[in-house]
């Protein structure tokens, strides 16, 4: 994805909001608030204001053909996930992915389910490469 451009990275909060878009798709102010209040206590127009900023910055786009603005997030959740992960191994980690790695082992505990579906994908990602 090099030709790509990079858009800025997303705040905390951002980070937040373009989650619950990713879950619920295109959605108004008061629906993206309205999940965001059960998981801790935001103003309405703290929401309303992060998301316009979001458009400015082109981290959502809004469609003003109704009364209700609708947003959706302008890049899907796996390309966020990567930039965000690419800039953390560079600055935490040194650009070593072994490192971040066993950095992500160690904070949480995994389940052997997913220690499973990471060998898995280890193992695809290895023969991925060498084709």
């Amino acid at each position: 994805m090099p030709d790509q451009p990079k858009l800025p990275r997303p705040t905390d909060s951002e980070l937040e909001i373009l989650s619950v878009l990713w879950r619920l798709g295109p959605s108004t102010v008061r629906d993206v608030h309205d999940i965001l209040s059960k998981e801790r206590a935001i103003q309405y127009t703290t929401t309303l204001k992060l998301m316009q900023i979001m458009a400015e910055k082109g981290l959502v786009k809004r469609d003003e053909s109704a009364r209700s603005h609708v947003y959706s997030a302008c890049q899907p959740q796996e390309r966020t996930q990567s930039q965000l992960a690419g800039h953390l191994l560079d600055r935490a980690f040194g650009g070593s992915a072994r490192s971040l790695l066993l950095g992500a082992l160690s904070a949480k505990k995994a389940s052997r389910e997913e220690l499973a579906e990471l060998r898995k994908l280890l193992d695809e990602y290895e023969t991925g490469r060498k084709s």
